[in-house]
């Protein structure tokens, strides 16, 4: 009886754990995390089915939640022995916080030969000079305009400061994700060394303060900018350049402009969990999206900047334009915003820049 029973309990365990595995899916497949909704099912429905065809690799793809639940989540994994993805698509920010615990595996840059293409900026490390992570996709923040308030495009981020801009602009709201220090820093202050030290810190934000007159939303809700963009209730801003794309594409009156400081280049990077035992095909799937071809295609077809070089991309003019800008580009401070003195910072930037 005792047999038996131990017995029925191996085939319900059986069960379940066939269960689990999604419908399709091999229990040896790579989890690849993506950010859910639109990159998700973009690359559901243009990538990897095609790498699957090519290398055999199944792939399991996981809906990844932004910001740092998911870092959470891997960290927690990981001190199990746990993977919930053997890769995930992360943001710069959360790179930085995942080297803190020593999370990612790091790369051999000669397991990925395709990195030769890759822009500079799309290689991330740790402090020591080990490779934590490969750039995924990228994407710009712009200077955006209603071209029925405003007819001529706008040529500088010093163009928001100007006195026919009152009561005008919609400007993302935290230091973290707008990047208007390192805007400021560069239009007004030569580059980004004022930002070494806190009082230069304080002088970009006094400079900052002067565009609270100007300033007509800050905003967590994209969708309520651009809204208020197309309709001309805010005629102009900070936005995403692919997204403000669309929109002109869709008729509405929107353009995009880089100023001659550049957009801002933000990026999602791919990262292997210390707890992945799939280190081998990771390699291989990250070698195969670091291919000018694959990134040419994640521009077309997902409307992300591509991660390597211009000269290799393949993108006609009009397509490297729609996506992307030869202006040589602002790089956020990520270390501002998650070291020492991320709190202070965030503090400051309530009182002086967004009260």
């Amino acid at each position: 009886m005792i047999k038996k029973n131990i017995a029925m309990l191996i085939v319900i365990f059986a069960c379940l754990a066939f269960l689990a595995v999604p419908v399709g899916v091999a229990d040896d497949a790579l989890k690849v995390g993506a950010y859910g909704g639109y990159f998700k099912d973009s690359f559901d429905k243009h990538i990897y089915p095609d790498f699957t065809k090519e290398t055999g690799i199944q792939i399991e793809s996981i809906a990844e939640p932004t910001g740092e639940a998911w870092l959470v989540q891997l960290e927690q994994a990981a001190r199990a022995g746990q993977a919930p993805a053997d890769v995930s698509m992360m943001s710069q920010t959360v790179m930085l916080r995942g080297q803190r615990t020593d999370l990612w595996t790091p790369y051999d840059l000669n397991q990925i030969p395709n990195h030769k293409h890759l822009l500079a900026q799309s290689i991330n490390r740790y402090p020591d000079g080990r490779v934590s992570g490969i750039g995924a996709v990228g994407w710009y923040i712009t200077l955006v305009s209603n071209t029925n308030v405003f007819k001529t495009a706008p040529t500088s981020w010093a163009d928001m400061w100007a006195p026919d801009k009152k009561n005008s602009l919609g400007l993302l709201a935290l230091a973290s994700n707008s990047f208007l220090l390192e805007i400021t820093a560069k239009t007004f202050f030569g580059g980004y060394d004022i930002l070494n030290s806190q009082e230069g810190i304080l002088k970009v934000m006094n400079k900052l303060a002067e565009l609270k007159p100007n300033v007509k939303l800050w905003y967590r809700d994209e969708g309520q900018f651009q809204q208020a963009l197309q309709s001309g209730e805010i005629p102009m801003g900070q936005y995403y350049h692919d997204v403000a794309g669309l929109a002109a594409a869709d008729g509405h009156p929107v353009r995009s402009t880089f100023p001659k400081e550049g957009g801002v280049y933000d990026s999602g990077s791919w990262a292997v969990s210390k707890a992945s035992k799939k280190l081998k095909e990771a390699y291989i799937f990250i070698d195969y999206m670091c291919r000018p071809e694959i990134q040419a295609k994640l521009s077309r077809k997902v409307g992300t900047a591509p991660t390597v070089r211009r000269d290799v991309s393949g993108l006609t003019d009009a397509e490297f334009a729609s996506v992307s800008s030869e202006i040589t580009p602002i790089i956020p401070r990520y270390d501002i915003y998650t070291g020492d003195l991320s709190d202070w910072v965030n503090q400051k930037w309530t009182e002086m820049v967004t009260k």
